[in-house]
């Protein structure tokens, strides 16, 4: 029998907020936060009739998913960003100050190059500062990280404007807080505290669940000082029993998860919790066709099925963003750069004959100096004139100082971070300017697709005023549509002539100051990258392990690759290397994220696992479950 009334933590949320008490509801994957978020406002809403209630979330979807849960006037639910603005944007004159200081501080971030920032820079700004889709700094315009920065700025130093927050919010909420920048939470669990006003501090998540660099991952500081009072979750409302079983081995921070009393709930079937499978698959061939004839799934239906891969390089060829995926992972002139780097170092060691770096060297002077070969015997210069010549002779003549500076990494290009398009602006992101750019114009089109066109008009820069004009704009969609045979650089140029997608400080900036990269990415076809936005948005079978959390199918097979990111490292995780605790600890969670997303059948695949390995995995999996394919 389903229990009646509330459960007993969302009762005890219910008893903190009547306290006046700042409180966390800790929940493990498929635990229904967001189900027991929306009855706490239920709950509240009901006790407090008049009390005005915030709650933010990430996401635009997000947001109309606690809507649809629960509507009422005196509930405002709106994205993080969304909310820190509609606080801040009327105080002109105090947004200023603190964006001069900003641009003043070295380390913020905030620059306007060759422009001295003085007191008074902004004021002739017509609509003063304005907060957009896009960064256009001497102008007054920021954008998403910006805010981020300029609102701890302002909450910081004026504490009337927390207590303004204070009066018209007596509750406050966030949903998915372990994915929350530090500066957010710093905002509402100490600046809040110059106010002498009260009001409750709610936070809903899991810090098993934080994957991401540059967030908050937990709460610990503040549950230990007393600030916020922790309440469990304990039920799972996704998983059958032996994912849960799993899922319960894996976590780290003591919560242990059990079925939910529901007999309603997804995962239970005539009111018993479903069994499902876990199986620990392992191999000494790569190759996982043999994995898939195995499990004689779908990996056609994208819906039902996701191989999940830490890395993003056995995916790119199949999902089609090879050249992409080359240029930023795979560069030549970086890898020798990166050898120069390497003799130079091995050079100055004791013992050793000190090589001398002269003054204005070219990058094809050190080259030639120090003859770095091939273990073919092949000198390094050779093999690049052979395979690349354009790239080596765009670079020769340069400064070796200037080429040192040419700096490649694959998550600018592939970040998983951000679990959308809507996401993407979310602190942390390792995307580029560039290929944040570049999801703007497909996510343009995108939204004109759907038909979502009040969202498109806010993102564009186009003006829709007549019948003529939603003509222009549907050939405009429909040409770039059609483009994807064109350069990148030739789709910019026209989505920024027609107004769909403007050129702002960010992507005109790298492209003065990251010339070598742009040059060699604006070359590339756009079906290139719109193949990579199907990838990164879900449209294919494939998926990282990062893009999976918040996400649920069927089966689920976790392919335990490390693809050499030094950051992860799954033969760590069954050998329980506490000397590597980082390395360790974003394993183990990413670990638990994957496995929590099957609904039905969960397999993981281990490539030619050692003794310890297998031990490991007949302990978590049962030794029936371990077995060779």
């Amino acid at each position: 029998m389903a229990k009646k009334g509330l459960e007993p933590d969302i009762d005890s949320i219910v008893s903190l907020c009547r306290e006046g008490k700042n409180f966390l509801l800790s929940g493990g994957a498929g635990s229904g936060k967001t189900y027991a978020l929306a009855k706490v406002i239920g709950k509240v809403i009901v006790e407090y009739p008049t009390a005005r209630i915030a709650c933010m979330t990430y996401t635009n979807a997000a947001v109309k998913e606690i809507e649809d849960r629960v509507n009422h006037e005196n509930l405002s639910v709106s994205t993080i960003h969304d909310f820190l603005w509609d606080n801040i944007k009327s105080f002109q004159k105090e947004l200023k100050l603190i964006l001069i200081e900003l641009l003043r501080e070295e380390d913020s971030g905030l620059t306007i190059p060759d422009v001295e920032v003085t007191d008074d820079f902004f004021k002739d700004l017509d609509d003063g500062i304005q907060y957009k889709e896009f960064t256009r700094l001497k102008d007054g315009i920021i954008s998403h990280d910006d805010l981020i920065q300029l609102a701890h700025g302002m909450f910081k130093k004026y504490p009337l404007l927390c207590t303004m927050v204070k009066d018209t919010y007596r509750f406050i909420f966030f949903d998915e807080y372990q994915d929350t920048h530090p500066l957010v939470v710093e905002i509402f669990l100490t600046h809040l505290k110059q106010s002498a006003k009260s009001n409750v501090i709610g936070f809903f998540g899991d810090s098993m669940q934080a994957i991401y660099d540059d967030v908050i991952g937990d709460l610990d500081l503040f549950t230990k000082n007393g600030d916020v009072t922790e309440v469990k979750r304990e039920q799972n409302r996704r998983n059958p029993q032996l994912v849960i079983d799993l899922a319960n081995k894996l976590r780290t921070d003591g919560l242990e998860q059990k079925p939910s009393d529901d007999p309603e709930a997804p995962n239970m079937v005539d009111g018993k919790i479903k069994k499902g499978t876990i199986q620990f698959l392992h191999s000494d061939n790569p190759d996982i066709s043999n994995v898939k004839n195995h499990l004689k799934w779908d990996f056609n239906n994208p819906r039902k099925v996701k191989e999940l891969n830490l890395t993003h390089n056995m995916i790119a060829p199949k999902a089609g963003f090879k050249e992409l995926m080359e240029i930023y992972d795979n560069d030549p002139i970086v890898a020798l750069k990166s050898d120069i780097q390497k003799k130079i170092k091995e050079s100055n060691k004791p013992g050793k004959q000190p090589i001398v770096m002269v003054p204005d060297e070219t990058f094809d002077q050190v080259v030639t100096k120090l003859k770095i070969k091939r273990k073919t015997g092949e000198s390094r210069k050779d093999e690049i004139l052979r395979l690349h010549p354009d790239l080596y002779n765009k670079v020769k003549g340069m400064l070796y100082e200037d080429v040192k500076k040419i700096y490649l990494d694959k998550e600018a290009l592939i970040d998983d971070k951000k679990q959308n398009n809507e996401e993407e602006s979310r602190k942390g992101s390792k995307r580029d300017r560039l290929i944040k750019h570049l999801f703007k114009i497909q996510s343009n089109v995108h939204l004109y697709e759907e038909k979502q066109y009040n969202e498109f008009i806010r993102k564009t820069e186009f003006y829709l005023r007549t019948n003529k004009d939603k003509e222009e704009l549907a050939n405009i969609i429909n040409k770039l549509q059609q483009m994807g045979e064109n350069t990148i650089e030739d789709v910019i140029d026209y989505a920024h002539d027609s107004g769909i997608c403007i050129k702002d400080d960010n992507v005109l900036n790298f492209i003065n100051e990251k010339t070598y990269l742009y040059d060699r990415v604006r070359k590339v076809k756009f079906s290139q990258f719109q193949n990579l936005y199907y990838y990164l948005e879900g449209y294919t079978p494939f998926s990282t392990q990062h893009k999976i959390k918040g996400n649920e199918f069927d089966n689920v097979l976790v392919i335990l690759d490390n693809g050499n990111w030094s950051n992860y490292n799954f033969e760590y995780l069954f050998h329980n290397r506490t000397d590597r605790q980082s390395v360790l600890s974003r394993t183990q969670k990413i670990f638990y994220v994957c496995c929590t997303r099957a609904k039905e059948n969960l397999a993981v695949f281990f490539y030619n696992p050692d003794a310890t390995t297998l031990e490991k995995a007949e302990l978590w999996f049962g030794k029936e479950n371990v077995i060779k394919v």
